[in-house]
């Protein structure tokens, strides 16, 4: 289960958003002054316990029209081989020591855990209360299982992030968040399988949305 550390992080993980969002083909916001908040997000385990897992969800206002972001990310103890190219950057954590963080759409260990949620094998748990599961992370899959246990490299688009594996799964990261007229969240009509999660509005409306598609 997930523990949550009450410690600092230097630089903060909106430090480092600040930084690495302007450079993806997705990003919406001012490139020269991001404007960001914590919105929501969720976690999921590591089976060995080595690798942080978190899925956060950031609010962009640096333009009239703020963005919503889903950002999956990894926190690890050392460098993930071959994943310079996905690095935000490191952290000095106040319990744990350094900390490399990484984009998790090119972590095999997020990626594996997103799978296992989609087909009910992983718990989500709360992003900022120890050992709680997050029940407002819904699920649906169905499509005969099991699923692909390795997926291509990731293809960034204007909108999502794709994982194709080579049946021609495809594991879709929605990086715009856009809260859906009704919860439970339906299905979308394409899709074989979806993962829905919670965030915040800046008003403090709670809202719900597709964060992961399967098709």
């Amino acid at each position: 289960m997930s523990v949550i550390h009450r410690t600092t992080l230097q630089p903060t993980k909106l430090e480092l958003l600040a930084s690495w969002l302007p450079s993806r083909p997705w990003y919406r916001g001012d490139t020269a002054q991001p404007k960001l908040t914590r919105a929501g997000g969720f976690r999921l385990d590591d089976p060995e316990g080595e690798v942080g897992i978190e899925f956060m969800v950031v609010e962009d206002a640096s333009t009239a029209e703020p963005t919503t972001h889903l950002v999956p990310l990894t926190y690890r103890g050392a460098p993930l081989d071959g994943a310079e190219h996905a690095l935000l950057g490191t952290a000095e954590h106040g319990v744990l020591g350094r900390r490399w963080i990484y984009d998790g759409c090119h972590d095999p260990v997020l990626v594996a855990q997103v799978t296992a949620r989609l087909e009910g094998r992983a718990q989500p748990q709360a992003q900022s209360i120890s050992n709680t599961p997050d029940h407002e992370v819904t699920r649906s899959f169905t499509g005969t299982g099991p699923l692909p246990a390795a997926f291509a490299a990731p293809v960034d688009t204007a909108e999502h992030t794709d994982l194709t594996a080579s049946d021609g799964t495809v594991l879709r990261v929605l990086r715009i968040l856009t809260p859906a007229a009704e919860h439970p969240v339906p299905a979308p009509t394409d899709a074989t399988g979806h993962i829905t999660g919670a965030w915040d509005l800046p008003d403090g409306t709670r809202v719900h949305g597709v964060f992961f598609e399967l098709r």
